[in-house]
């Protein structure tokens, strides 16, 4: 079984991936009489085809411990999708890099943990996995596209990898 550490999510090493939706560190400015700070664009909803962005909510009914074995990726070619914690919950983000046009590089894939302060926004076409949280249940605000198309593929392996 192939092996995949975990790091801390950052800017920098999540980069290539998509956007870390956090306020940390980041700049903003004062509204509402200045009793409110607004983060401003933290993250760019990517709406390829036809197609328009909406919000959702996502309910994640059973959590994971770890080590936890992944036996797929998935992506979403026409959009970018972005996960917002509800409840202040740490989750795993799993991503990889693409092989080629029709399958993602399993010698690169990649784990990261959100602070629980986090969210994450995967660039269109980003290879993931599905919600791996540690807590039950665990609600995400959810933002991507939704229009006609098939806007998601997966790609399922031979051999499972293990996150630890």
């Amino acid at each position: 079984m192939q092996k995949i550490h975990i790091q801390n999510l950052t800017h920098a090493n999540f980069a290539a991936f998509g956007e870390v939706i956090s306020c940390q560190g980041q700049p903003f400015f004062y509204i509402n009489d200045e009793r409110t700070q607004r983060y401003h664009a933290l993250a760019d909803t990517q709406i390829l085809g036809d197609g328009k962005a909406s919000i959702s909510i996502f309910r994640n009914m059973k959590a994971s411990s770890l080590p936890v074995s992944i036996s797929m990726l998935e992506r979403h070619p026409y959009g970018s999708q972005a996960f917002i914690a509800m409840h202040g919950q740490r989750f795993l983000v799993v991503v990889a890099k693409s092989k080629n046009e029709h399958e993602p590089n399993l010698d690169e894939i990649y784990a990261f943990i959100t602070d629980g302060a986090q969210g994450v926004n995967y660039h269109a076409g980003t290879w993931h996995h599905p919600l791996l949280t540690l807590e039950a249940p665990s609600d995400f605000a959810v933002v991507d596209r939704i229009g006609t198309g098939n806007n998601c593929d997966v790609y399922s392996f031979l051999e499972s990898y293990q996150i630890e």
